[in-house]
């Protein structure tokens, strides 16, 4: 069966697993993926990642993060612009994650980043995922 839509199946992994309470989360390994995880790194939502190499495409290797009370950093992540419906933001039309406390990830000319990052380099893209 193929997949339609990699990057909701990435999300999905991550907010199943941290919901679950899980240390790590294996998710097959892409390009996009690998550059939306070095974000999460960045902006502190997972503690790192690993590439585990294998016969097929690899692995990633999330680790989660958790406060002192064993909550999940990470308390929603949504995926934006999707297959079906496809959505691109001008540098002025960047819309703010819960007034700042969340990250929007997107793909711009100059790579995945976030939307602080976007509006800095003063670019637009497309939004691939808010979290917060």
């Amino acid at each position: 069966m193929s997949m339609t839509d990699p990057i909701a199946d990435f999300l999905t992994r991550i907010r199943n697993a941290s919901n679950a309470g899980h240390a790590t989360v294996d998710i097959p390994e892409s390009r996009i993926k690998r550059d939306i995880a070095k974000v999460l790194v960045r902006e502190r939502f997972i503690e790192k990642y690993v590439r585990i190499r294998d016969d097929k495409q690899g692995i990633l290797r999330l680790y989660l993060k958790y406060t002192p009370e064993g909550d999940g950093v990470i308390d929603g992540i949504n995926r934006i612009s999707r297959p079906g419906l496809r959505l691109y933001y001008g540098v002025d039309k960047i819309p703010a994650v819960l007034n700042g406390l969340g990250v929007l990830i997107m793909t711009t000319p100059q790579g995945v980043m976030s939307d602080k990052q976007a509006r800095e380099s003063r670019v637009g893209g497309e939004p691939l995922c808010e979290v917060w």
